[in-house]
């Protein structure tokens, strides 16, 4: 990748969200009519009788991007995050926990508003996980919340787009979005979830062929997006709109495709799967630290294949082993 010589590898934005991460069995949530494996959306009276249901295990800084975001500080990138919270408790954890990863956030907390988001996950013996979400202040972030100083010294701007359910957001993805490019930076888009695409594919669309230049998403995220038939008619299309376009399979590994090459990556197991909480906002941190430290697609895969592959050995999306080192051990051109 071409030295822009920012002050940041990376920004990104999107929810800011507190993650619960709960050890249960299937009967809770049988009892709480939760559909296993799936993400649903709660209001805040739900929100807060579940706080008290469990004893949570692990309370982090979550939402997928600054998921992606800690985990490039964990690598060593400079990095920082746009998002909003609550003047509130769970606030205050989100701005501790992830400042204590080394990654820049200075968004002001609102006063007055919905509460700080929080996703309760529920992790079950075998590794499934079953979200409940209530989005609260995060999904109100608008343009005026947006440091542009930040964006525009950045390599790379990453959006989420669990972040794309009100216009304000939207606005505000537009007008960082172009803020980079015109200082010479490039935007990636994690799609996040087919749930999302269902709700906004025409509008991811736009914003895909208008900025996007990195796009990450699963197999099942890419085949919606297009509503293919199947996984190569979906990459015949995203191919020529997106200049490198990294693709996860689970365990089948994944795909980093730029216009006709093609760079399979294998999946790298360090262990059971017990958790897959953040699994690919660890590959997008692994790839996005290769990329910014001009290494090949090929060797950025890698990278992001082995960070997604340590993270589902552990409860959460905070590495408890060293990365650099984990790299170091298993890959030979670091």
């Amino acid at each position: 990748m071409e030295d822009y010589k920012k002050s940041l590898d990376v920004v990104g934005i999107g929810n800011a969200i507190v993650d619960v991460l709960i050890k249960t069995e299937d009967f809770f949530l049988n009892e709480n009519n939760l559909t296993k494996g799936t993400m649903c959306l709660i209001d805040q009276e739900k929100a807060e009788n579940l706080y008290f249901k469990n004893k949570s295990l692990l309370e982090t800084s979550g939402g997928s991007a600054a998921n992606t975001i800690a985990g490039l500080s964990a690598l060593g990138s400079s990095a920082g995050f746009i998002g909003r919270v609550k003047e509130d408790q769970l606030g205050e954890t989100f701005i501790k926990d992830l400042c204590s990863t080394g990654a820049l956030f200075k968004t002001s907390p609102i006063k007055d508003g919905p509460s700080t988001a929080r996703c309760f996950i529920y992790v079950t013996p075998d590794a499934e996980r079953t979200m409940c979400t209530y989005l609260g202040a995060s999904i109100f972030l608008e343009p005026k919340d947006i440091d542009f100083s930040i964006v525009s010294n950045t390599k790379i701007l990453y959006l989420e787009g669990y972040l794309w359910d009100l216009e304000s957001a939207k606005s505000s993805f537009m007008t960082a979005a172009e803020l980079c490019k015109a200082n010479g930076g490039k935007v990636a888009l994690s799609l996040s979830d087919s749930f999302c695409i269902e709700r906004h594919r025409e509008s991811f669309q736009f914003l895909i062929e208008k900025y996007v230049d990195i796009i990450f998403a699963n197999e099942n995220e890419i085949i919606s997006l297009y509503k293919s038939s199947n996984f190569e008619s979906s990459v015949d299309i995203i191919k020529k709109k997106c200049e490198v376009c990294v693709l996860t399979k689970g365990k089948k590994g994944s795909v980093i495709i730029n216009n006709d090459k093609y760079f399979p990556i294998k999946p790298y197991l360090f262990g059971k799967a017990i958790d897959t909480t953040g699994a690919g906002d660890l590959y997008a941190s692994g790839f996005l630290y290769g990329y910014t430290n001009g290494k090949d697609l090929e060797k950025c895969g890698h990278i992001g294949s082995i960070c997604a592959g340590h993270i589902v050995t552990q409860f959460g999306s905070r590495s408890s082993t060293n990365l650099n080192k984990l790299l170091k051990e298993n890959l030979s051109f670091l």
